[in-house]
């Protein structure tokens, strides 16, 4: 494994270049033992992308132009018009986390628990395997100690990691006076309710910066001993993608439903001379 320091969407990353899937598996699973509990319990999340060369942009901030002025009316013209049955009285961070599950623009970005499902969305993608794909990994539990007071003690109280709405309500209810928490813009890592099987399959959590207008390249460039870039060769794709079909990590598992059955299907019987739409 080869691993070197470069400079990445405005910010310092080690990035570790793996040689084979055996290479792949040793930097994915490595520190991942707990001392404490004398258990394999890792400290880890993981975001996948088919590019390497994709920064961490929220699809709040692909809208472009005065995207911070949209968030509130996005959200609440979302909560307006969805079905009154769906989220009806529940928290913001609920609904917000809703509205992303269903593709509303917003400050949230996907990550996962699990490497394997990580590794999908960095290989789902067959049009792209001319292009090396990337992982994240960041350190979570790592990340959490640059927190507010206020959050660090609902996070001590519970004995948790990550967020829950209900955990954030108590500090704060509303995107606006998660922003006044702190001075300085911070990241939390919120869970969202088990909306359907898809969040539960893809073992699925979403990061959150106190800003709208941070990006998080910039942001994890004041912390990246926490964040590392695991990079999956071109070469390396194909090989990849048959043993997590193998391994059924497979979008038939990851998005349950005809949708999902039909996108595996299609990329299953997808040559590697199948011709670019």
């Amino acid at each position: 494994m080869r691993h070197t320091h470069v400079t990445f969407a405005r910010r310092m990353s080690t990035e570790y270049h793996v040689a084979s899937w055996a290479d792949l598996q040793d930097k994915l699973f490595s520190n991942t033992y707990d001392d404490a509990l004398g258990r394999h319990r890792s400290p880890f999340i993981y975001r996948g992308m088919n590019d390497a060369n994709k920064s961490l942009k929220t699809s709040l901030a692909r809208l472009g132009g005065p995207y911070e002025e949209l968030e509130r009316h996005l959200l609440r013209n979302f909560k307006k018009y969805a079905h009154t049955n769906v989220l009806s009285g529940q928290s913001n961070w609920n609904w917000l986390a809703l509205a992303q599950h269903h593709g509303l623009p917003s400050r949230l970005l996907d990550w996962t628990y699990s490497p394997y499902v990580a590794l999908h969305f960095a290989t789902n993608d067959l049009q792209r395997y001319n292009q090396d794909g990337v992982i994240w990994v960041l350190n979570y539990v790592k990340l959490n100690q640059y927190l507010p007071q206020k959050l660090k003690a609902v996070m001590d109280k519970e004995q948790s990691n990550t967020f829950t709405a209900d955990m954030l309500d108590k500090v704060c209810k509303t995107l606006e006076e998660l922003d006044e928490l702190a001075k300085e813009s911070f990241l939390l890592f919120l869970e969202p309710p088990s909306l359907d099987d898809r969040i539960v399959n893809q073992f699925a959590l979403f990061s959150l910066l106190s800003s709208s207008t941070q990006l998080l390249d910039d942001w994890l460039e004041e912390h990246d001993q926490y964040c590392d870039r695991v990079i999956i060769p071109k070469e390396l794709k194909w090989e990849i993608r048959d043993k997590l079909d193998q391994a059924n990590i497979t979008e038939r598992v990851l998005f349950p439903g005809l949708d999902g059955l039909s996108q595996w299907l299609k990329r299953q019987y997808s040559s590697k001379q199948s011709e670019e739409e």
